[in-house]
């Protein structure tokens, strides 16, 4: 299926700064660097952390840099064309490599550092530098313990974890990635078929190419895909029972740094408080259609009265560059950087890895790279893409150079936060220009893409995670067909009975596509940083210039911090039992009020 324009004329990744190929003996270095480093680690530190941690810390600061690069460059290439074969097998390659050097000889690290005696933690601080910088991670790391098996164990876990259930994950990605459905146009790609049902103006033609996605997505797919979920679900749920954890939230919540009750609020915020308002908006949208009632390919149809035109992704840039600029020129700095380091791969093409990501490290000598993936197809919800992994971008840059390698990374409940935050200031940008130049009906339908990415990102991720809370709940085996029924139960749950905002057919193997599910409970941190993120709008009238370097100071934290400490300066507490219904009430309501109204000044 043709994507215009052609992919050749866009922006692709230039990974040279990294390696300049396969075969760069940069590459080679690295990987005989472990292999000698990595026996070196054993010899010297175990059983020697109590008088020589602050060398440990160094050194495996220094490991995390090594395979940042090798994994970094390893990722992106497959990710840019998941048929190279040459990239798998030395990724595959690199990943045993690794499994049986950590597992062999640093398995121990993590398990003594836990033991070592608080006191001594302490004196350690006191006296030296790394061990007083790094003080967050070793606390992370301390926390952990009582869900640490032996070091033996855990030996063994490294080494098999190449040939786990996220081997079967990988596979998925590339069978995913060989999908074709046919169009009326030919042959489209998962990624194109999905852009091409919510963006045709006809109803019915949306409705066919769901239902052509959805027949695709069934029979064998379906089955593959449900085997995959079952192995992730499996293998996850006997490590839970090995390392002591109550629930199956219990890890993701750990790694979040965030309490089981916070969690538990957030979902029972969104389902009380964003559900009635998600059905109320969808029937407005159903008025703005001219239908009925919404089939499922109506979600995100667009407006009879929105611009359709295509926004080249230069114009798009130009938007969101000048949006950042606005908010802080230093940040639009770093975005700038990036355009011309090449790190942004922008069309879509075969083979390519679908959706959007933002990868950030820092590899040795301190250097962080980020780069972002796109799949641009020219809508405006591409621009709010684009806007999105440059939030992610400029985050993973400041809090690379600001925490190096160990605490560069934010939970993902965190890190969402800096990308839905680049999102709302390109909103408001281009909000304010349109209310300018009094035009309701463009406003009304930025407005409406506005709502809908809310609820994409709150109401769409929590059902999902209560779709995953099911599916790890269920003891046994689910089949495809038991996956559809937990699916359909799930939609209905958050989007009201079929017949009253929406029609459910032609759904029922629309879970089979969606790879988060094997990356368990991932989800839920999309409505935590949509709901984080209008918190902070929020009180950006009230803190004036002071929010801009408050800001820019929570991105530099990485994952030096917890939420709390996070919000501080800005006078947030999650922990409150109203945050989060406060946070939707704020944030969706208005915008569903001036939507409605708007709506009413339309002629009829």
């Amino acid at each position: 299926m043709h994507s215009s324009p052609p992919p050749t004329e866009l922006p692709v990744w230039d990974l040279t700064p990294i390696y300049s190929d396969l075969d760069d003996p940069l590459l080679q270095e690295d990987l005989q660097w472990l292999q000698s480093h990595y026996p070196a680690f054993s010899s010297h530190f175990q059983g020697k952390l109590a008088t020589r941690l602050g060398d440990a810390l160094q050194e495996w600061e220094a490991f995390s840099e090594r395979l940042n690069r090798i994994y970094f460059y390893l990722h992106l290439r497959n990710a840019a064309n998941l048929e190279e074969e040459a990239v798998k097998n030395r990724l595959h390659d690199v990943n045993v490599l690794v499994d049986r050097l950590a597992g062999e000889h640093a398995s121990f690290f993590t398990i003594e550092l836990a033991a070592l005696p608080e006191a001594l933690c302490q004196t350690h601080y006191e006296t030296d530098a790394r061990c007083r910088r790094l003080r967050s991670w070793i606390e992370q790391v301390r926390m952990q313990r009582p869900f640490m098996l032996t070091t033996e164990v855990e030996a063994a876990l490294n080494k098999r974890a190449t040939f786990g259930a996220s081997s079967w994950s990988t596979f998925y990605d590339e069978v995913e990635s060989e999908l074709r459905f046919t169009l009326p146009d030919g042959p489209a790609t998962l990624e194109q078929t999905l852009h091409q049902m919510n963006i045709h103006p006809d109803p019915e033609q949306r409705f066919q190419i769901m239902r052509t996605l959805n027949n695709g997505l069934g029979g064998s797919f379906a089955r593959f895909s449900a085997q995959v979920l079952n192995m992730v679900v499996g293998s996850k749920r006997v490590e839970d029972q090995e390392r002591g954890y109550a629930h199956p939230l219990a890890y993701r919540n750990r790694n979040n740094r965030l309490d089981d009750a916070i969690v538990t609020a957030l979902h029972q915020a969104v389902e009380r408080e964003a559900t009635p308002l998600c059905q109320r908006y969808y029937q407005l949208k159903a008025r703005l259609l001219g239908l009925p009632i919404l089939r499922w390919s109506d979600r995100n149809a667009p407006l009879p009265f929105a611009d359709r035109s295509r926004i080249p992704y230069a114009q798009g840039l130009q938007m969101v560059v000048a949006a950042f600029q606005r908010f802080s020129p230093q940040l639009a700095h770093l975005v700038t950087q990036l355009v011309q380091q090449q790190a942004i791969d922008v069309p879509a093409r075969p083979a390519k890895q679908s959706g959007a990501f933002n990868y950030s490290v820092v590899v040795p000598g301190g250097r962080t790279f980020s780069y972002v993936l796109l799949n641009y197809q020219e809508s405006s919800r591409d621009v709010m893409t684009l806007a999105h992994e440059l939030g992610h971008a400029v985050h993973g840059l400041l809090a690379g150079e600001a925490q190096g390698a160990l605490m560069a990374s934010a939970p993902m409940a965190y890190a969402e936060t800096a990308s839905i935050f680049a999102e709302m200031t390109t909103f408001q940008f281009l909000r304010e220009r349109l209310q300018q130049q009094d035009n309701p009906a463009a406003l009304l339908a930025l407005l409406t893409e506005r709502i809908e990415t809310f609820l994409n990102s709150v109401v769409r991720q929590i059902g999902f995670s209560f779709f995953e809370q099911e599916v790890h709940g269920h003891d046994g085996r689910l089949s495809a067909t038991d996956l559809s029924h937990l699916w359909q139960t799930s939609l209905r749950r958050f989007y009201g009975p079929p017949g009253e905002t929406f029609q459910y057919e032609a759904t029922e193997h629309l879970w089979s596509y969606i790879s988060h599910f094997h990356n368990p409970f991932y989800v839920y941190a999309y409505a935590c940083g949509e709901l984080l993120t209008q918190s902070l709008y929020a009180v950006q009238p009230q803190m004036q210039e002071r929010f801009e370097p408050c800001y820019r100071q929570l991105l530099q934290a990485g994952g030096a911090k917890d939420l709390l400490e996070l919000l501080q300066p800005f006078q947030l507490a999650p922990d409150k039992a109203d945050f989060w219904s406060q946070g939707i009430r704020t944030a969706l309501l208005p915008l569903l009020t001036e939507a409605e109204a708007l709506a009413s000044r339309l002629p009829q």
